[in-house]
């Protein structure tokens, strides 16, 4: 299937993504565009010895470049990635549409395979609703919710230092048992799918529209991260590694005006089964599920809420 350039633009806020995208292969962990306006300020350019000559603007709804220099014809957007991806044409556009987990022409739904795309709206800057729920402090005893905080909010946890120690000193326990002790006494953990005011299911305050899946004792987790992220039906809103450095935790979306939760974990359940092969953690079932935080440098999360 071809991938217009316009779908991409439509996705990527005009283009400016997929400079950062291609940007942060060379500097990764620091700040690749600094956007004022329209305009960025100038960055660095690694096709010109890294000095900060590289000028990035919209024009006509699309994200342009010119160097300060001239070290580089001046271009759109698609220009720039092809100097990173070699590539030209519609062999570019898949890739970025893979690269950047766009997923262009994966709009089927799961309880509702025939739904057609609408016309994507010209391109504008929307704030995206962050799902909230529960956050709990150790031990997994505490039912009493600490705060209330949101994805993006433990997506900053999972890459900071906060849970480094604990899941070290995890991942050298050697004794199942002990592990499953240490684990259960030491780290902190959310109710992905919900606020609570106690955690049990009765106490839902309000639900998340999230689901978790648990995939524990894994024999390849970076294999799976990757299918996971290109999934045909589910949009993954978190991934990350488990505290036990084997198994991940996929947090997506459900529609409850389709399903019920527990519904949904079943029909999803069977769905992994059949397409990956492998069973999923049955607690997924229930609402209240507690999810221990990691620390996971390399955690996922849907970049429309970045």
């Amino acid at each position: 299937m071809e991938i217009s350039k316009t779908a991409i633009l439509d996705k990527t806020h005009y283009g400016l993504r997929i400079y950062s995208h291609v940007l942060r292969q060379y500097y990764p962990g620091q700040t690749v565009l600094s956007l004022s306006g329209r305009d960025c300020q100038p960055t660095k350019n690694p096709f010109n010895d890294d000095k900060p000559t590289l000028k990035i603007q919209i024009v006509n709804n699309c994200a342009e470049h010119y160097d300060l220099e001239n070290s580089i014809s001046k271009g759109d957007a698609f220009d720039f990635a092809a100097l990173h991806y070699k590539l030209q044409g519609d062999e570019l556009c898949q890739k970025l549409n893979e690269e950047l987990y766009l997923r262009i022409g994966k709009q089927k739904g799961f309880y509702n395979e025939n739904i057609i795309a609408p016309v994507a709206p010209q391109p504008q800057l929307v704030k995206v609703p962050i799902p909230a729920f529960s956050y709990f402090k150790a031990p997994v005893t505490n039912t009493v919710p600490f705060k209330e905080i949101n994805l993006l909010q433990v997506y900053h946890l999972l890459k900071g230092n906060q849970f480094a120690q604990c899941t070290s000193t995890l991942r050298s326990i050697t004794d199942k048992q002990e592990a499953r002790k240490y684990k259960a006494s030491v780290f902190d953990y959310v109710t992905f799918s919900g606020t609570f005011s106690k955690r049990n299911d009765k106490s839902l305050l309000r639900h998340s529209g999230l689901i978790t899946i648990d995939f524990d004792h894994i024999g390849n987790v970076s294999e799976l991260k990757d299918r996971l992220l290109k999934d045909e039906y589910f949009e993954t809103e978190l991934l990350f590694v488990s505290p036990s450095g084997d198994g991940l935790k996929w947090v997506i979306p459900i529609d409850l005006t389709k399903a019920k939760h527990h519904d949904y974990f079943k029909a999803i359940a069977n769905y992994i089964k059949h397409t990956y092969q492998l069973e999923v953690d049955q607690s997924g079932k229930d609402v209240s599920r507690a999810c221990f935080l990691a620390e996971d440098a390399g955690a996922f999360i849907n970049p429309k809420y970045l």
